[in-house]
């Protein structure tokens, strides 16, 4: 056997490479808390039902993060989705109550979705307000709208447990959430928009530099149109998963998510100066959120501390993220290694 010849050399994993893969960082974030909750609440975390019951609850929040992530990449912010949340659950519920419609209820309530997003992108190109504020707006108008229109009732579905609509899309495979299932189906599609689509790279390429944006010919009005539409669409899916779990209508019924799936985008890594996302990480993101919310009640912290670990983590994932991509973006770190080098 000939020697130095057709040998294939041996590949040097470092630990450094490792957390270079999308959500590697997010994800061990993910499972010391899982190890400390663990400890702390072994009969919760040390058996299964738990983790089903997380993977019912989690959907709804997931999908909407995943699409603000897309929003964030391109620079923008939308905070009016727990009004689209509730629009369509009330559009879904009130159709499914009085005129008996499953499959129907359910295009009807993404299609009001879609058409709230793609007024919101009109409110944010057209007006040439920014998308924060803009947005900010939209959620009262359109929460007040769906108050209006619901006249402030609350609508229940029991009787949807039966349907085929709520067994494909909320039913149980054996213990396990349908629901999961969906939610990550549509996390593979958004990386798919965000990485191998033109339209996840012209949302890059805007979120990065508007100039070089226009310079390369980006329709930007165009493409944020298309932008806030989508978002609109999935904040009306997660709507009527959220619905078809709970089996009601409230007109507050997206509030809660507010904060928490903001805090998921960050938290999975993406940028919040744009230009740069992480699908996985907001899938774990979400994950975390959810674990830390349970995780302290069944370790018998008092409920008033959730946020103050929920904050904690945050600027712990948002800094582990950070010192992994360019450890100069970190002050700390940059100072640290410059005494080192002397």
């Amino acid at each position: 056997m000939a020697t130095g010849e057709n040998v294939t050399p041996t590949r040097q994993y470092s630990i450094a490479g490792l957390f270079k893969v999308e959500g590697t960082a997010i994800a061990l974030v993910l499972a010391l808390l899982i190890l400390v909750f663990m400890i702390t609440a072994p009969r919760a975390f040390l058996g299964f039902r738990v983790y089903m019951s997380f993977m019912a609850t989690v959907p709804p929040p997931m999908i909407i993060a995943l699409g603000l992530t897309l929003v964030v990449v391109a620079g923008e912010m939308d905070l009016s989705f727990p009004s689209v949340i509730a629009m369509a659950s009330y559009v879904f519920c009130i159709l499914y109550q009085n005129y008996d419609m499953t499959w129907v209820a359910l295009l009807a309530a993404l299609a009001a979705g879609t058409v709230m997003g793609f007024i919101n992108g009109l409110v944010v190109t057209k007006l040439g307000i920014p998308s924060l504020i803009a947005t900010l707006a939209m959620l009262f108008l359109w929460g007040g709208l769906t108050t209006v229109v619901s006249n402030g009732m609350s609508l229940a579905i029991p009787q949807i447990e039966g349907d085929l609509i709520h067994t494909m899309l909320a039913g149980r495979i054996g213990v396990f959430p349908v629901q999961f299932l969906w939610a990550l189906a549509i996390a593979v599609l958004m990386w798919l928009i965000l990485n191998r689509h033109r339209f996840g790279e012209n949302l890059l390429f805007i979120g990065d530099s508007l100039r070089v944006a226009k310079v390369v010919g980006i329709q930007i009005d165009r493409e944020k149109i298309k932008l806030f539409t989508l978002m609109g669409t999935l904040s009306a899916l997660a709507g009527v998963f959220l619905t078809l779990e709970t089996t009601t209508y409230f007109s507050n019924a997206g509030m809660g998510y507010l904060l928490t799936v903001v805090a998921a985008v960050f938290i999975g890594g993406t940028s919040i100066f744009g230009g740069s996302g992480k699908m996985a990480g907001t899938v774990f993101g979400a994950l975390i959120v959810a674990i830390i919310e349970a995780g302290l009640v069944a370790s018998g912290v008092q409920g008033f501390w959730t946020r103050f670990f929920i904050g904690l983590v945050f600027i712990i994932s948002v800094t582990m993220n950070a010192a992994l991509e360019d450890p100069d973006k970190v002050p700390l770190l940059k100072e640290l290694r410059s005494r080192a080098r002397k």
